[in-house]
C-alpha cells in the first residue's frame, strides 16, 4: 500500500537555504518511495527478483513500478492460424486470449511483492504488437514499432490487463489462487519521445499530444470498465527535456505537450479556428474534461544538479517542478479540461555515475548527494507526493559493441548498486538521506556557523521509539566521532549550543539551526532494537 499522505508545515528556513519557490505557510503531503527496476523485477528468474524485492524492502521501498509492455504481454498471440483463430474467439480484453506464459513474470511479482508489504505501481504502455499499430509509411520504417497505436486496440489490452489484476481473476497458470488486486496505475510512458510513440510532429506540427489524449481515454475508461475507478490511476510519465527540432522522432519538451494535448495557447486560452482543427480539439467538446488523480512526471536533470534548470522554459525538471503544478492549475483554470490541483509524482529520478559511465555518468558521492537532494525538492514541493529511484542496480554493457565505447555504455548506470551488486554511496545515502547545508549565519556565543540538516529514516519501523544521534569528527583527527545531541526518534533533539530540535516527520527529519564545535564531519545515527541495530547516514564536511 501507499504510506498514509500526512499534512505537515513547509520548511521555511531550508527553503531559504536552497532558494526553493515554496511558501513558508504552505502545507503538503508526505513523499512516499517507489523504485524502477524492470530488468530485475520482470525479465530475470523468480530469485533475482525475489532478492531484489527484499533488498528494496530492506531500503525502505514503499511501492514499485513495473512497465506491463503491451507488445510483451502479446508477443505470440497471433503467430499462427490456430492461435489467430484462438484469439479472434476470446478477444483482445480477456486475459486467456494472450499466451499464458506471458502473464507469469507479472502474476508471480504481484504475489512476491503482497508476501514482503511491497505495494505495485504498473505502467501499462506500449509499443504494442504490429496489429495494434497502423502501418508506417515507408519512409518512416524506423518508427514502425511506435507509429500510430490504435487507441481501441489499447483499449482492449488494458481491459484485459485490469481484469487480471482486480483482485477477482483466479491464475489458471500456478498457483490456481485469486491474483492480487493492483491498484496504482499509469498510461503510456514518455509519450513525449519518439522512442515510445511516433510521430512526434507532422509536417512540423505537434502530433504526438492528440494522439495521447485518445490513448489515455481509452486506457482510463478501459481500468473504470474492469473495477478499478477508485484506484490511482496516473495522466503523463512525461519526459522532462526535448527538442526544437520538429521530425516525426524528435522528442517534444514537456510544457509544449501539455498545451497541445489539452488545445491551449502560450497565454493557457482555448485554441480557436484553424489551429484547433488542427489539433482534433474536438475531442474536448465531446469529453469536456480527463480524470486523473496524479501527473506522473520523470524530472531528470541528467548530469547537471537538480538545482539547474534547463535553458529552455518548456523544459520541465527537478529544478523547476513547481512550473507543471502551475502549468496544470492554470489548463483547469482556463478550461476544466483536467480537475484543479492534480498533484504530481516524481515518477523516474536518477543519476549515472562515473564509473562506469564516462560519457553520461557523475562522481558516485555526487550521485549519491544529488540523489538526497532531488529527494529533497520534492519533499519540500507541496504538489510532490512521491518519488521514484531509477534504478536498484546498473544495466550491464553491452557487450556486441567496442569495450569502453559510447554505444557499449548506453545502457543506464544509475543504479544504487554496481550490476555485481557493490554498494554505491548512493545505497547508504537513499536508505538514510542526510544533508547539511551552512545557514549563512553564526552563533553569537562562540562565532560558530549555524547549519540546518534534513534527511529521512525510510527504512525504520514507524511508531518505534529509536535511539537517533547527531555525531561531530574533529577534522585533525584528535578523537573520534562523539555525539553532539540525541534522543528518541518521537522526542525532540536537542543539539548544544544551539538548542535547536530536530522534528522528525513520518519518515523524514529536519534540524533548523545547529553548530559543530569546530570544522570535521558530521554524521546522523541511529540505533534500534533490531538487527542490524546500528545505522549511520553518509559523513558531511563541515566548516
Amino acid at each position: 500500500m501507499i504510506r498514509p499522505l500526512l499534512r505537515r508545515a513547509a520548511l521555511s528556513g531550508l527553503v531559504a537555504t536552497l532558494a526553493l519557490p515554496v511558501a513558508a505557510a504552505e502545507a503538503k503531503p508526505n513523499l512516499f518511495s517507489v523504485m524502477m527496476d524492470d530488468d530485475q523485477l520482470v525479465y530475470r528468474d523468480d530469485d533475482t527478483r525475489d532478492r531484489a524485492l527484499r533488498r528494496m524492502k530492506d531500503l525502505g521501498v514503499d511501492q514499485v513500478r513495473v512497465t506491463v509492455l503491451w507488445s510483451v504481454v502479446a508477443d505470440g498471440a497471433r503467430k499462427t492460424k490456430a492461435l489467430d483463430k484462438r484469439f479472434r474467439k476470446l478477444k483482445a480484453d480477456n486475459p486467456k486470449a494472450y499466451p499464458r506464459l506471458n502473464w507469469d513474470r507479472y502474476d508471480r511479482l504481484v504475489r512476491a511483492a503482497r508476501r514482503l508489504g511491497i505495494g505495485i505501481y504498473f505502467n501499462v504502455t506500449g509499443p504494442g504488437p504490429e496489429w495494434g499499430h497502423a502501418k508506417a509509411p515507408r519512409s518512416q520504417a524506423r518508427n514502425k514499432k511506435t507509429w500510430k497505436p490504435k487507441p481501441k486496440e489499447f483499449y482492449k489490452f488494458v481491459q484485459a490487463v485490469g481484469k487480471r489484476f482486480s483482485g477477482r481473476y483466479r491464475d489458471e497458470n500456478d498457483e490456481r489462487v485469486i491474483l492480487p488486486k493492483v491498484g496504482v496505475w499509469s498510461l503510456w510512458n514518455e509519450p513525449n519521445q519518439g522512442g515510445w510513440l511516433t510521430p512526434q510532429f507532422v509536417n512540423g506540427r505537434p502530433y504526438s499530444p492528440h494522439l495521447y489524449r485518445e490513448l489515455y481515454d481509452h486506457g482510463y475508461r478501459a481500468l473504470v470498465s474492469t473495477g478499478h475507478a477508485g484506484d490511482v490511476i496516473m495522466m503523463g510519465e512525461t519526459a522532462p527535456l526535448g527538442s526544437s527540432n520538429p521530425s516525426s522522432r524528435a522528442p517534444m519538451r514537456p510544457a509544449q505537450f501539455l498545451r497541445e494535448m489539452f488545445c491551449v495557447d502560450g497565454n493557457l486560452q482555448p485554441l480557436q479556428g484553424a489551429e484547433a482543427a488542427a489539433r482534433k480539439c474536438s475531442f474536448w467538446d465531446k469529453k469536456g474534461k480527463l480524470n486523473a488523480t496524479w501527473w506522473a512526471h520523470h524530472p531528470y536533470t541528467k548530469n547537471k544538479s537538480p538545482q539547474a534548470r534547463d535553458a529552455n522554459p518548456d523544459s520541465i525538471t527537478m529544478a523547476n517542478i513547481g512550473d507543471l503544478a502551475t502549468l496544470l492549475d492554470g489548463i483547469a483554470a482556463n478550461t476544466a479540461r483536467i480537475r484543479s490541483g492534480v498533484d504530481i509524482l516524481s515518477a523516474e529520478f536518477g543519476f549515472e555515475t562515473n564509473p562506469p559511465d564516462p560519457f553520461s555518468g557523475i562522481d558516485p558521492k555526487l550521485q549519491a548527494n544529488w540523489n538526497a537532494l532531488g529527494e529533497l525538492q520534492a519533499f519540500l514541493h507541496p504538489r510532490v507526493v512521491g518519488q521514484t529511484q531509477f534504478l536498484l542496480y546498473d544495466v550491464p554493457p553491452r557487450r556486441q559493441y567496442r569495450r569502453g565505447s559510447k554505444s557499449y555504455w548506453f545502457t543506464y548506470q544509475s543504479g544504487l548498486y554496481t550490476n555485481r551488486g557493490v554498494a554505491k554511496p548512493a545505497a547508504t545515502q537513499y536508505a538514510f538521506p542526510f544533508l547539511v547545508f551552512p545557514t549563512g549565519t553564526t552563533e553569537p556565543s562562540n562565532g560558530r556557523p549555524h547549519l540546518t540538516a534534513w534527511g529521512g529514516l525510510r527504512f525504520r519501523q514507524e511508531g518505534v521509539a529509536d535511539d537517533v544521534a547527531v555525531d561531530w569528527k574533529p577534522a585533525d583527527g584528535s578523537t573520534d566521532w562523539q555525539p553532539i545531541g540525541s534522543t528518541k526518534t518521537n522526542q525532540p533533539i536537542q543539539l548544544d549550543p544551539a538548542q535547536s530540535p530536530i522534528q522528525v516527520f513520518e519518515g523524514y527529519f529536519y534540524i533548523p539551526a545547529f553548530t559543530v564545535p569546530g570544522p570535521g564531519k558530521v554524521r546522523m545515527r541511529l540505533s534500534i532494537p533490531q538487527a542490524p541495530f546500528h545505522y549511520t547516514s553518509q559523513e558531511f564536511d563541515v566548516q
